[in-house]
């Protein structure tokens, strides 16, 4: 991957290698460091701030007609000016970021394989532990009835996703209603 997806100031922003970023103000001092929360993407993600700025000068103006009601207010935001590097923090970083991605993944992988092998439930539609609930929902439309009552019980009984659960039962009051 070539870019991550990092949060500062509650606002995700994509950055890639090298890139320069202006957000809002950061209490970090001008030349100074942080690494901040990788949303998206295994590198660690350091970033410098290179110079505290202020924006384009705003103007807000209120008027109100035939009562000479005038009156001007400007404003001028805060800004940061940061530099982005990926993967330069090895050393703290994967300490951070390794375990989020790694313990993630195998409890799903682990999850999906013990229900194939002890709880399969019979007539169910091949590959279905690893479809995503938009893909059940597009798929149940073409599956024949005894198809989508082995997946609703294979939902029900393991995975309990909503969003499957529904598009099925949808399904099969479709398939009823014919």
């Amino acid at each position: 991957m070539t870019y991550s997806i990092i949060k500062i100031g509650n606002k995700q922003h994509r950055v890639r290698d090298g890139e320069t970023l202006v957000v809002d103000r950061v209490p970090t001092e001008q030349g100074g460091t942080f690494t901040p929360e990788v949303l998206l993407g295994t590198t660690a993600v350091t970033v410098k701030v290179v110079a505290h700025e202020r924006g384009p000068k705003i103007r807000i103006g209120k008027y109100r007609r035939r009562t000479g009601y005038k009156r001007h207010n400007g404003f001028r935001a805060a800004t940061s000016r940061l530099e982005v590097t990926l993967g330069a923090a090895k050393a703290a970083g994967p300490k951070k970021a390794e375990p989020r991605p790694a313990a993630a993944p195998e409890p799903k992988a682990a999850a999906a394989a013990e229900p194939a092998e002890g709880t399969h439930v019979k007539g169910m539609p091949t590959g279905y532990e690893e479809l995503t609930v938009a893909a059940i929902a597009e798929a149940a439309k073409s599956w024949r009835r005894p198809q989508l009552e082995a997946a609703l019980a294979y939902e029900q009984a393991n995975a309990q996703r909503k969003g499957a659960i529904t598009a099925l039962e949808a399904a099969l009051a479709a398939k009823e209603a014919k």
